[in-house]
């Protein structure tokens, strides 16, 4: 099939969702998943008041370009803007013309359920500073952290912790290694006006979350420990741990295939009895049952149990074979 074809027949089966996303002040979401929907490596999203088109295996002609612009326009007349992302490090490697680029690379404010965030479809990342697919988990917390205190792990651009301020925390701490994702994350929280809600702290998640559970800081063998912030053992109402499939540093090494439980333990321990962790893991190789069971027996070594669970899954704009998204996540309430 035609890439027209394919999108017309995705824009089809995205009438309730884009039609829901109006009334819900809903104006981010994909419109094509390629991975699933017959374009490997395509995706087009909609970031507020512009349309991302990006390629992550093979560049778009033109035409195809062309094609796929015309489609969008028809839907609403938005700045549209391709970044051909094809080379093996996923780097934007595509020149735009000046008003496009210019376009690209400032800041935006986009919608999600009413929740106001900034995106730029070009900066010195690789991503436009907010996932699509974690919208689930937003809605989650928003809804499930009135009155809390919570934590956010590898925090981005901390959409999680605005999410959890906006639904009534009572206190929220972002922690990511990234001082540009952080600063991202505090322009949100003055979006929505709940900055005083909000703290963000520039650490490597190891020593941070350690410390916060109580546990000695230690590092990879021969390697020499760097500064780090110093925090207090502290328990939290709701965690969140969204970590990246592999990083190494110093402190330890992020490993969501074959150690998740290295990150899992010391924010279990975060969590209060009764609290709630929410945990994701993003690799498609990981058996769902396999690390959901991995992760009960690691919260039985520690003495503690799962008083109960809720799977949350992505959204239908972001389908999956046979419903088995590489995106995982489960909130797991703590006795």
């Amino acid at each position: 099939m035609s890439i027209s074809s394919l999108l017309t027949s995705a824009l089809a089966k995205r009438h309730d969702l884009l039609a829901d996303a109006k009334l819900n002040n809903t104006d981010c979401y994909r419109v094509f998943h390629g991975t699933v929907e017959g374009h490997n490596g395509l995706n087009i999203d909609r970031y507020g008041d512009a349309w991302l088109i990006q390629t992550f295996h093979q560049t778009l002609t033109q035409d195809e370009l062309n094609e796929i612009k015309l489609i969008l326009k028809n839907i609403n007349p938005l700045t549209a803007i391709y970044n051909d992302r094809s080379d093996k490090n996923s780097r934007v490697m595509n020149a735009l013309d000046t008003a496009d680029e210019t376009f690209a690379q400032s800041a935006q404010v986009m919608q999600e359920n009413g929740i106001k965030f900034t995106s730029k479809l070009r900066h010195e990342g690789q991503d436009p500073l907010l996932f699509l697919d974690m919208r689930v988990g937003r809605e989650y917390v928003h809804a499930n952290s009135k009155n809390k205190t919570v934590l956010n792990l590898f925090s981005y651009t901390c959409g999680i912790g605005t999410a959890a301020a906006v639904g009534g925390a009572k206190r929220v701490i972002n922690i990511d290694f990234s001082s540009f994702a952080l600063e991202a994350g505090r322009k949100n929280a003055e979006l929505n006006g709940v900055p005083e809600v909000c703290q963000f702290i520039q650490s490597d998640a190891f020593p941070a979350l350690r410390q916060l559970a109580g546990l000695k800081v230690g590092g990879r063998r021969n390697q020499k420990l760097p500064a780090y912030p110093k925090m207090s053992a502290t328990q939290f109402d709701l965690v969140f741990l969204d970590p990246p499939r592999f990083a190494k540093s110093a402190f330890g090494t992020v490993d969501l295939i074959n150690d998740y439980q290295g990150l899992f333990k010391p924010a279990m321990l975060a969590t209060k009895k009764g609290g709630t962790i929410v945990c994701c893991n993003n690799v498609a190789k990981v058996e769902r049952e396999a690390w959901f069971n991995s992760l009960n027996r690691c919260v039985e070594k520690q003495g503690r149990s799962v008083a109960s669970h809720q799977w949350l899954d992505c959204h239908e704009d972001f389908p999956s074979f046979d419903g088995n998204h590489p995106l995982k996540i489960v909130a797991l309430t703590l006795g």
